[in-house]
């Protein structure tokens, strides 16, 4: 990549990871589109990964106080789970079915009767999320509005849906980058530098976004996240859907 682009690219990632950083979500939806148009699958999805795992792991570092743990562990369970099934299939899915699966996944979530709709408080679901979640993130590099979904479905406040989902962030990316990195055929490559700067990248960015997260409320915060996942989902399932129709 030439200079200008590796530097487009770095405002890319603290742009996401700001986003992010405020709404726990959102930014690696955005980051992992464009790095699907600008990359291969399996590099997109490695440099993904560590932008991801630095982003995330900064992220329940600074919001430690308000990780609710128990859920933490009934979904890394579930996405262990899921790791261990796909480690025997190893698909790596087309450009316009990795975008479809992203965009139809929350508006799934949302048609489910009352009581299915999603709880992080509750161990099954914990379990059932992890594991679908899990699937989402290997075929498409995000689990973004599926998880989205999940967690604004149940009562914690701001705070503890950003740290929370950060933490199970951290299993989640950690594992796509052993699958794309390792165990798939044909395995991307990043090179040390570029990981390093896309390191800084999303470290800054979320440090930018935590007095903005502080001045939210819990209205405006679930309003805007419910916003942006609508608007996000709805345009993977338009580019997915052209693409096809490309061919």
């Amino acid at each position: 990549m030439s200079p200008a682009l590796v530097a487009a690219l770095l405002a890319v990632m603290v742009g996401t990871s700001l986003l992010s950083g405020i709404f726990g979500m959102a930014g690696g939806l955005v980051l992992v589109g464009v790095l699907l148009a600008l990359l291969p699958v399996p590099e997109a999805m490695l440099l993904h990964g560590v932008t991801q795992m630095a982003s995330n792991g900064w992220r329940a570092a600074l919001w430690r106080q308000h990780i609710r743990w128990r859920p933490v562990l009934f979904y890394v369970a579930g996405c262990a789970l899921a790791l261990l099934a796909w480690s025997f299939w190893r698909y790596v899915p087309s450009k316009p079915v990795a975008l479809l699966l992203l965009g139809v996944t929350p508006f799934l979530v949302r048609a489910f009767p009352p009581r299915l709709k999603p709880d992080p408080e509750q161990p099954s679901q914990g379990l059932i999320y992890g594991s679908a979640c899990m699937t989402l993130m290997l075929l498409t590099g995000v689990s973004g509005p599926l998880m989205d979904t999940y967690f604004l479905g149940g009562r914690l406040e701001r705070r503890e849906i950003v740290a929370t989902k950060a933490a199970c962030q951290i299993f989640s990316h950690g594992a796509k980058l052993i699958y794309f990195g390792a165990l798939i055929e044909n395995s991307g490559y990043v090179e040390p530098w570029l990981a390093a700067l896309a390191i800084a990248a999303s470290m800054l960015g979320t440090t930018l976004a935590r007095p903005i997260l502080e001045a939210l409320s819990d209205g405006q915060y679930r309003a805007w996240t419910t916003r942006i996942i609508t608007v996000i989902a709805l345009y993977y399932v338009a580019h997915g859907t052209w693409l096809l129709v490309q061919g």
